[in-house]
């Protein structure tokens, strides 16, 4: 099959399976590069309540699956392989992975992003049981409960508040004595009784086997060390849009989210579009992930459409020229 496609999508969580759901039902033949460890951050993720559609809840890695076969029916190809880099300079647009080159006359972008977390090994092996970076996703599975929230900016402060809604107890454990968070966002948590400052703490071990059961603590001034039994724990250090693979190819914004026009996927490079969080620092919510692939696909289905028409154009333009000068050739014999 020829390494040449109309589209191809590079990432496989809900944004990149939207646009290829969209994409194929276009008629585009998309290819998604859907990396080694396919389906996003909701692979790690247990129950999804939200996303719309499912009255029971779903777990994560299903929806991931549903999700994909409907890509499939639409004829859409998936490599399960890492993009090792993509080279926007020429058109087609090249694609790489370890084994292999793919072309693309229009290219999706829908890396997601990372949550950043502590760096402690049990971290990866408790994420989606007890321990989130999500309070929106996660916040309802945790009714009547104490939980601790690790962060002082402006999204621990939005995590902790909004998990009041659900717990009896919120603490906030930062490992310095004042926040980095906007003041608007300090005074709503300061004067919300559930919430809780444990001041100059860091984080140094999360206990549990099979679900989150308590953290350990070091106190950065003194260095004494106590424990809090929890089974909730979330992480809101941030997160960091994977961009990695157009660095120094495409415009990227003051948080480093890849820049699009308004509310469009269109990058400054026509032809690329981009697509979930990578663009959004903000939502990171699976619902506008897939809306945001939605807009892709049907951006990159009028470039592509508009490209069409360009270049049925030029052929017409080269046979018209080339007649004339038959034509030419013919008269002056």
């Amino acid at each position: 099959m020829s390494d040449l496609r109309n589209v191809i999508i590079v990432g496989s969580g809900p944004a990149g399976l939207t646009a290829a759901i969209y994409a194929g039902r276009a008629n585009l033949s998309p290819l998604i590069v859907a990396g080694s460890q396919p389906g996003g951050q909701l692979t790690l993720t247990s129950e999804v309540e939200n996303y719309p559609g499912f009255a029971e809840p779903v777990l994560g890695p299903e929806l991931m699956d549903v999700m994909r076969g409907q890509a499939e029916r639409f004829g859409t190809e998936f490599v399960d392989d890492d993009v090792v880099g993509v080279d926007l300079s020429s058109r087609p647009f090249e694609v790489k992975t370890a084994e292999r080159t793919w072309r693309a006359r229009a290219l999706i972008v829908a890396t997601g992003a990372s949550a950043r977390l502590l760096g402690l090994e049990s971290e990866r092996r408790l994420l989606g049981r007890g321990l989130s970076t999500c309070a929106t996703c996660d916040g309802f599975f945790f009714k009547g409960q104490e939980l601790v929230v690790v962060g002082g900016g402006d999204s621990a402060m939005e995590e902790a508040t909004f998990l009041t809604r659900f717990a009896d107890k919120v603490y906030v454990i930062h490992r310095k004595d004042s926040l980095r968070a906007s003041k608007a966002m300090q005074d709503r948590a300061f004067n919300d009784p559930k919430i809780e400052f444990l001041w100059n703490k860091e984080v140094a071990h999360i206990y549990g086997d099979d679900l989150v059961s308590g953290i350990g603590l070091i106190d950065t001034v003194d260095g004494t060390e106590s424990t809090k039994d929890l089974s909730g724990l979330f992480i809101a250090i941030g997160a960091d849009p994977r961009t990695h693979l157009v660095h120094g190819q495409l415009e990227l914004t003051d948080l480093g989210t890849i820049a699009v026009d308004g509310r469009s996927s269109r990058t400054k490079l026509p032809g690329v579009f981009a697509a979930g969080d990578v663009i959004d620092p903000h939502y990171r919510q699976a619902v506008t992930a897939a809306a945001s692939g939605t807009v892709a696909a049907l951006d990159a289905e009028q470039y592509l459409a508009a490209l069409d028409q360009v270049e049925e154009s030029s052929r017409v333009d080269l046979a018209a020229a080339l007649a004339d000068e038959v034509d030419d050739l013919v008269a002056a014999d």
